[in-house]
């Protein structure tokens, strides 16, 4: 969440960049709460430390052998009395004013880097480069991947609804083999890299959704359990962002990388009618997630090279891409700033999203209460996080089905992932 004393001090300045996003945020009512609550305070202070000096002087007359039914003795006891029945009244209220705060401030975004562009939507982000133009496909009749996949016995579309719903997918033999091969290489190519793997749970609680920032403004578009405090994790990001939550960390231990493998759950709200076909918008699919916890001083080259990363994997497998900066107005509700992956998907004749890239700043650990401590020095400081994802694999084979298919029907397999595959073709 923002700093509460940043929307105290800079008010105008935070609300002119929460206005650069798309929605409308007010921070007025917070202002109004937060006031209220240290007027509270202020008031509450005075009685105890009047408590406190009664306490005292009570004490020091009974010591001078005043007493007990003293009039000054008593009438002192009546006052405290009457600042106890205060501080009872006010005490609930101000922990009310407290939690009203608290509850507002986690439905405010992040605020947008001074760098990211300004724009209203996804129309105004602004595209930064392309690479693998030479390897786009220029021939004509290529197969949308589902097509090419169900014809392949691969890919079942209509057997997954039979077991679950629409927007799930089985896969069969090869399809399944290029599944895990996908997954073994991405996570071979960041471990080493220098991030440690990581099997989280695949549930999480509202408490670690709150931290990432999923809970509460993305509730309906996440699976929960009934019966339990748990919620299907719609992003392995959720799981190790909570790692740390409500610890204090050393400088001296940051960065620190992971990545991990997990299936990823979205109820996909408001898509209808987009994207019905294929792997590119499913309830469920694969993805190899980076996050780090940094230093602040470091966030923004941390940043840049989470970026690399992601790429790294996309030129290995020698799939044509462009690299967008998303605009104010198509920010993610966590993230300051984000560059977007999109591959080449033939069949669409377009770029299609396979990874984001975003700096968090201190948002997430300001909500998860992570913090560091340099050695030699005293206090605190929230780490920084980001995250990547590197790369959605359903999306990755959806592409590589088209980028690598063959006149005759066939796929070949990119040569980075035949040792995994063990064939060239499928």
């Amino acid at each position: 969440m923002i700093d509460l004393r940043q929307l105290r001090e800079t008010p105008e300045q935070v609300q002119a960049c929460l206005s650069l996003r798309a929605g409308n945020y007010d921070i007025q009512p917070i202002l109004n709460l937060d006031r209220q609550q240290r007027e509270l305070e202020g008031k509450r202070s005075q009685l105890q430390a009047r408590s406190n000096e009664i306490g005292k002087l009570v004490g020091q007359k009974m010591k001078s052998s005043v007493q007990p039914d003293d009039a000054e003795v008593q009438a002192l006891r009546d006052e405290g009395n009457q600042i106890k029945a205060q501080l009872a009244e006010l005490e609930p209220r101000e922990k009310d004013l407290k939690e009203q705060i608290q509850a507002v401030l986690l439905t405010i975004p992040n605020l947008p880097s001074i760098s990211t562009p300004i724009g209203k939507d996804e129309a105004e982000n602004v595209e930064l480069y392309r690479w693998g133009d030479e390897y786009i496909p220029t021939r004509e009749g290529i197969l949308p991947h589902w097509e090419i996949g169900e014809k392949l016995g691969i890919l079942n579309f209509e057997r997954a609804t039979k077991i679950a719903q629409s927007r799930f997918v089985t896969l069969l033999g090869a399809g399944a083999a290029l599944e895990r091969a996908l997954i073994q290489f991405m996570l071979d190519q960041h471990t080493q890299a220098g991030f440690t793997e990581v099997i989280p749970p695949l549930l999480a609680n509202s408490q670690s959704m709150t931290a990432s920032g999923q809970l509460p403004k993305f509730a309906e578009e996440a699976f929960k359990c009934d019966r339990d405090d748990l919620w299907l994790i719609p992003t392995s990001e959720v799981a190790i962002n909570s790692l740390y939550r409500d610890e204090i960390l050393m400088a001296e231990d940051l960065p620190l990388h992971y990545c991990a493998y997990t299936p990823c759950f979205r109820r996909e709200a408001g898509s209808y009618g987009r994207d019905t076909r294929g792997l590119i918008r499913l309830h469920q699919f694969n993805k190899v997630e980076m996050f780090k916890f940094v230093h602040p001083d470091t966030s923004e080259q941390e940043h840049e090279s989470l970026l690399k990363q992601a790429e790294s994997i996309l030129q290995a497998l020698k799939l044509p891409y462009r690299v967008i900066s998303l605009c104010t107005g198509d920010l993610g509700f966590a993230a300051t700033k984000t560059y977007d992956l999109e591959v080449w998907i033939p069949s669409a004749g377009k770029y299609r999203e396979i990874s984001s890239c975003s700096n968090c700043t201190d948002f997430q650990a300001r909500r998860s209460n992570i913090r560091f401590k340099a050695a030699n020095k005293k206090g605190t400081q929230f780490v920084h996080t980001l995250n990547g994802s590197g790369l959605a694999v359903g999306r990755t084979m959806a592409a590589l089905l088209e980028n690598y298919q063959q006149p005759e029907g066939t796929v070949q397999i990119p040569d980075a992932l035949q040792p995994y595959m063990r064939r060239n073709l499928l």
